[in-house]
C-alpha cells in the first residue's frame, strides 16, 4: 500500500499546526489571515472573474490560474473581518503556490480535517475550507479540459 505524501509546503503547514496546543492553533490561523496575498491588479479590477465560495458564511472569492508549465496559482479574497475564513484561504493559497496541476489534484480532499483545527473551530468552518479546496480542484479540472 502506498501512502500519499503531501507537498512540502502543505506538510509544513500541517506540522506547524499540529505542533501547537489547540488555543495556539487559532493564533497561527490568525497569522495566516494576515498573510493572505493581495489579489493581482488584473483581478482586483475585475472581481467578476472570481468565483464565490457559497459554502462559506463570509464572502470568499477565488480564481485559479494554470500557467503554460501546468503550475497552479490560487488567487483569493476574504474580508479582514472574517479572520478564520481568511486564514483558511491563506493556508490554501500559500500551501498550493507553485504546485503542479497533478500535485494539487492529488491533495486529499480531507486535508482541512488533518491540520488540527477541528477542535478549535466549528465543523461549519472546516466545511468551508474543504469547499475552497474542492472549488480550486474543480477550476483546475475545467481549465485543463478546455
Amino acid at each position: 500500500m502506498t501512502t500519499y505524501q503531501l507537498p512540502v509546503a502543505l506538510a509544513q503547514i500541517r506540522e506547524d499546526f499540529l505542533d501547537l496546543e489547540v488555543k495556539d492553533r487559532l493564533v497561527l490561523l490568525l497569522e495566516f489571515a494576515n498573510e493572505l496575498p493581495e489579489l493581482p491588479e488584473r483581478y482586483a479590477e475585475h472581481p467578476d472573474l472570481l468565483e464565490r465560495v457559497e459554502e462559506c458564511q463570509s464572502p470568499v472569492y477565488i480564481f485559479v490560474e494554470v500557467d503554460a508549465d501546468q503550475i497552479v496559482h490560487l488567487h483569493a479574497t476574504a474580508p479582514m473581518q472574517a479572520p478564520t475564513t481568511r486564514g483558511f484561504v491563506s493556508i490554501l493559497a500559500q500551501g498550493l503556490a507553485g504546485l503542479t496541476v497533478d500535485e494539487v489534484l492529488d491533495v486529499p480532499d480531507d486535508f482541512p480535517d488533518t491540520i488540527g483545527l477541528t477542535e478549535a473551530v466549528s465543523p461549519l468552518r472546516i466545511r468551508g475550507m474543504t469547499a475552497m479546496l474542492g472549488r480550486t480542484k474543480r477550476q483546475i479540472r475545467e481549465k485543463i479540459a478546455a
